[in-house]
Protein backbone atom coordinates (compact mmCIF):
# COMPACT_ATOMS: atom_id res chain seq x y z
CA UNK A 1 0.00 0.00 0.00
CA UNK A 2 1.34 3.41 -0.98
CA UNK A 3 2.03 6.01 1.72
CA UNK A 4 0.40 8.59 -0.58
CA UNK A 5 -3.34 8.64 0.06
CA UNK A 6 -4.14 11.63 -2.17
CA UNK A 7 -2.11 12.80 -5.15
CA UNK A 8 -3.36 15.77 -7.19
CA UNK A 9 -1.37 17.05 -10.13
CA UNK A 10 -2.30 20.19 -12.09
CA UNK A 11 -5.98 19.67 -11.25
CA UNK A 12 -8.51 22.06 -12.73
CA UNK A 13 -12.28 22.27 -12.36
CA UNK A 14 -14.40 24.42 -14.64
CA UNK A 15 -18.19 24.50 -14.28
CA UNK A 16 -20.77 26.06 -16.59
CA UNK A 17 -22.99 28.92 -15.46
CA UNK A 18 -25.52 31.28 -17.02
CA UNK A 19 -22.72 33.82 -17.47
CA UNK A 20 -20.33 31.29 -19.01
CA UNK A 21 -17.74 28.85 -17.74
CA UNK A 22 -16.36 29.48 -14.25
CA UNK A 23 -12.91 28.32 -13.19
CA UNK A 24 -13.34 26.83 -9.72
CA UNK A 25 -9.95 25.13 -9.32
CA UNK A 26 -6.76 26.09 -11.15
CA UNK A 27 -3.56 24.08 -11.28
CA UNK A 28 -3.87 22.32 -7.94
CA UNK A 29 -0.85 20.23 -6.89
CA UNK A 30 -1.27 18.50 -3.54
CA UNK A 31 -0.04 15.30 -1.91
CA UNK A 32 -1.47 13.93 1.33
CA UNK A 33 0.37 11.13 3.11
CA UNK A 34 -1.16 8.31 5.09
CA UNK A 35 -2.10 9.36 8.62
CA UNK A 36 -1.94 13.11 8.02
CA UNK A 37 -4.60 15.46 9.38
CA UNK A 38 -4.90 18.26 6.82
CA UNK A 39 -7.01 21.39 7.22
CA UNK A 40 -8.07 23.37 4.15
CA UNK A 41 -8.80 27.03 4.86
CA UNK A 42 -9.49 30.18 2.86
CA UNK A 43 -12.21 32.73 2.14
CA UNK A 44 -15.65 31.76 0.88
CA UNK A 45 -15.56 30.99 -2.83
CA UNK A 46 -11.88 30.04 -2.83
CA UNK A 47 -12.64 26.47 -3.95
CA UNK A 48 -12.21 24.60 -0.65
CA UNK A 49 -15.36 22.48 -0.80
CA UNK A 50 -14.96 21.85 -4.52
CA UNK A 51 -11.45 20.53 -3.88
CA UNK A 52 -12.82 18.17 -1.24
CA UNK A 53 -15.52 16.97 -3.65
CA UNK A 54 -12.87 16.22 -6.28
CA UNK A 55 -10.91 14.22 -3.70
CA UNK A 56 -14.03 12.21 -2.91
CA UNK A 57 -14.94 11.57 -6.52
CA UNK A 58 -18.18 13.52 -6.11
CA UNK A 59 -16.99 16.09 -8.65
CA UNK A 60 -14.90 15.17 -11.68
CA UNK A 61 -11.85 17.29 -12.40
CA UNK A 62 -11.90 19.00 -15.79
CA UNK A 63 -8.16 18.46 -16.21
CA UNK A 64 -5.19 17.02 -14.37
CA UNK A 65 -4.50 13.84 -12.42
CA UNK A 66 -6.48 12.75 -9.36
CA UNK A 67 -5.21 9.69 -7.51
CA UNK A 68 -6.90 8.64 -4.28
CA UNK A 69 -6.17 5.39 -2.39
CA UNK A 70 -4.02 4.19 -5.30
CA UNK A 71 -6.89 4.63 -7.77
CA UNK A 72 -6.99 7.00 -10.75
CA UNK A 73 -10.34 8.70 -10.20
CA UNK A 74 -10.37 10.19 -13.69
CA UNK A 75 -10.45 6.67 -15.17
CA UNK A 76 -13.19 5.23 -12.93
CA UNK A 77 -16.84 4.94 -13.90
CA UNK A 78 -19.61 5.93 -11.51
CA UNK A 79 -20.08 2.40 -10.15
CA UNK A 80 -16.36 2.03 -9.41
CA UNK A 81 -16.28 5.46 -7.77
CA UNK A 82 -19.23 4.48 -5.57
CA UNK A 83 -17.46 1.27 -4.54
CA UNK A 84 -14.30 3.20 -3.68
CA UNK A 85 -16.26 5.64 -1.54
CA UNK A 86 -18.20 2.85 0.13
CA UNK A 87 -15.12 0.86 1.05
CA UNK A 88 -12.34 3.42 1.52
CA UNK A 89 -13.65 6.96 1.95
CA UNK A 90 -15.84 8.40 4.72
CA UNK A 91 -17.45 11.78 4.02
CA UNK A 92 -18.96 14.14 6.59
CA UNK A 93 -20.90 17.15 5.30
CA UNK A 94 -21.98 20.38 6.97
CA UNK A 95 -25.58 19.35 6.30
CA UNK A 96 -26.09 15.96 7.83
CA UNK A 97 -27.68 14.24 4.78
CA UNK A 98 -29.46 11.64 6.89
CA UNK A 99 -32.40 9.75 5.38
CA UNK A 100 -35.43 11.07 7.31
CA UNK A 101 -37.46 7.86 7.04
CA UNK A 102 -34.67 5.73 8.55
CA UNK A 103 -33.68 5.40 12.20
CA UNK A 104 -30.20 6.29 13.38
CA UNK A 105 -29.02 2.69 13.22
CA UNK A 106 -30.58 2.21 9.77
CA UNK A 107 -28.84 5.36 8.49
CA UNK A 108 -25.49 3.95 9.58
CA UNK A 109 -26.12 0.32 8.63
CA UNK A 110 -27.57 0.82 5.15
CA UNK A 111 -24.32 1.93 3.44
CA UNK A 112 -22.58 -1.02 5.10
CA UNK A 113 -25.21 -3.41 3.74
CA UNK A 114 -24.85 -1.93 0.27
CA UNK A 115 -21.09 -2.53 0.40
CA UNK A 116 -21.70 -6.16 1.35
CA UNK A 117 -21.01 -6.16 5.11
CA UNK A 118 -22.79 -9.09 6.73
CA UNK A 119 -22.50 -7.57 10.20
CA UNK A 120 -23.85 -4.17 9.10
CA UNK A 121 -26.26 -3.62 12.00
CA UNK A 122 -23.84 -4.88 14.65
CA UNK A 123 -21.15 -2.50 13.35
CA UNK A 124 -23.65 0.34 13.13
CA UNK A 125 -24.78 -0.18 16.71
CA UNK A 126 -21.18 -0.38 17.94
CA UNK A 127 -20.19 2.85 16.17
CA UNK A 128 -23.26 4.71 17.39
CA UNK A 129 -22.38 3.59 20.89
CA UNK A 130 -18.86 4.98 20.40
CA UNK A 131 -20.26 8.40 19.49
CA UNK A 132 -22.52 8.37 22.54
CA UNK A 133 -25.79 7.44 20.83
CA UNK A 134 -26.22 3.85 21.92
CA UNK A 135 -29.50 4.89 23.56
CA UNK A 136 -30.83 6.58 20.39
CA UNK A 137 -30.59 3.73 17.88
CA UNK A 138 -34.32 3.66 17.06
CA UNK A 139 -34.78 7.43 16.83
CA UNK A 140 -35.43 9.17 13.51
CA UNK A 141 -33.43 12.27 12.46
CA UNK A 142 -36.33 14.60 13.28
CA UNK A 143 -36.23 13.27 16.85
CA UNK A 144 -32.53 14.11 17.25
CA UNK A 145 -30.79 17.42 17.95
CA UNK A 146 -28.41 18.91 15.40
CA UNK A 147 -25.41 17.64 17.35
CA UNK A 148 -26.90 14.16 17.56
CA UNK A 149 -27.62 14.13 13.83
CA UNK A 150 -24.02 15.10 13.09
CA UNK A 151 -22.82 12.31 15.36
CA UNK A 152 -24.99 9.87 13.40
CA UNK A 153 -23.41 11.22 10.20
CA UNK A 154 -19.98 10.78 11.76
CA UNK A 155 -20.79 7.20 12.75
CA UNK A 156 -22.01 6.52 9.22
CA UNK A 157 -18.77 7.87 7.74
CA UNK A 158 -16.50 5.91 10.07
CA UNK A 159 -18.38 2.62 10.44
CA UNK A 160 -16.88 1.18 7.21
CA UNK A 161 -13.41 1.80 8.73
CA UNK A 162 -12.31 4.05 5.84
CA UNK A 163 -8.68 4.81 5.15
CA UNK A 164 -9.60 8.40 4.24
CA UNK A 165 -12.08 10.73 5.96
CA UNK A 166 -13.19 13.94 4.23
CA UNK A 167 -15.09 16.52 6.29
CA UNK A 168 -16.66 19.67 4.86
CA UNK A 169 -17.35 22.26 7.59
CA UNK A 170 -18.47 19.50 9.98
CA UNK A 171 -19.34 21.99 12.74
CA UNK A 172 -20.87 24.66 10.50
CA UNK A 173 -24.47 24.03 11.64
CA UNK A 174 -23.68 23.45 15.32
CA UNK A 175 -23.29 25.70 18.34
CA UNK A 176 -19.83 26.10 19.87
CA UNK A 177 -20.05 23.50 22.63
CA UNK A 178 -21.73 20.89 20.42
CA UNK A 179 -19.23 21.56 17.64
CA UNK A 180 -16.32 21.03 20.02
CA UNK A 181 -17.76 17.66 21.07
CA UNK A 182 -18.17 16.57 17.44
CA UNK A 183 -14.60 17.62 16.63
CA UNK A 184 -13.22 15.68 19.58
CA UNK A 185 -15.03 12.62 18.23
CA UNK A 186 -13.88 13.22 14.65
CA UNK A 187 -10.20 13.55 15.50
CA UNK A 188 -10.32 10.85 18.16
CA UNK A 189 -12.01 8.24 15.99
CA UNK A 190 -9.84 9.05 12.96
CA UNK A 191 -6.74 8.58 15.09
CA UNK A 192 -8.05 5.33 16.60
CA UNK A 193 -8.84 3.93 13.14
CA UNK A 194 -5.55 5.18 11.66
CA UNK A 195 -7.45 7.14 9.02
CA UNK A 196 -6.10 10.07 7.03
CA UNK A 197 -8.25 13.16 7.64
CA UNK A 198 -8.81 16.12 5.33
CA UNK A 199 -11.24 18.79 6.46
CA UNK A 200 -12.49 22.11 5.17
CA UNK A 201 -13.10 24.76 7.81
CA UNK A 202 -13.45 28.48 8.45
CA UNK A 203 -12.57 27.98 12.11
CA UNK A 204 -8.93 28.76 13.05
CA UNK A 205 -9.18 26.66 16.21
CA UNK A 206 -10.28 23.66 14.16
CA UNK A 207 -7.50 24.12 11.63
CA UNK A 208 -5.14 24.33 14.59
CA UNK A 209 -5.95 20.72 15.43
CA UNK A 210 -4.41 19.63 12.13
CA UNK A 211 -0.78 18.73 11.49
CA UNK A 212 -0.85 20.64 8.21
CA UNK A 213 -2.89 23.58 6.96
CA UNK A 214 -3.43 24.37 3.28
CA UNK A 215 -4.66 27.89 2.42
CA UNK A 216 -6.67 28.42 -0.76
CA UNK A 217 -7.40 31.62 -2.62
CA UNK A 218 -9.10 32.12 -6.01
CA UNK A 219 -9.08 28.41 -6.80
CA UNK A 220 -5.38 27.98 -6.13
CA UNK A 221 -3.23 26.84 -3.22
CA UNK A 222 -1.82 30.05 -1.78
CA UNK A 223 0.28 28.51 0.96
CA UNK A 224 0.91 25.61 3.31
CA UNK A 225 1.96 25.39 6.94
CA UNK A 226 3.04 22.34 8.90
CA UNK A 227 2.53 22.46 12.63
CA UNK A 228 2.29 20.39 15.75
CA UNK A 229 -1.31 19.34 16.25
CA UNK A 230 -3.07 20.69 19.31
CA UNK A 231 -3.60 18.22 22.10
Amino acid sequence: MSDTVIGLRDVALTLPSMAGDVEILRGIDLTVARGEHVGIVGPSGSGKSSLLMVMGGLERATAGEVRVLDADLTALGEDALARLRGQGIGIVFQSFHLIPTMTAVENVATPLEISGARDAFARAEAMLDRVGLGHRLAHYPAELSGGEQQRVALARALAPRPRLVLADEPTGNLDGRTGEAVIELLFGLAAEEGATLVLVTHAPELAGRCTRVVTMRDGRIAGEERREAAA
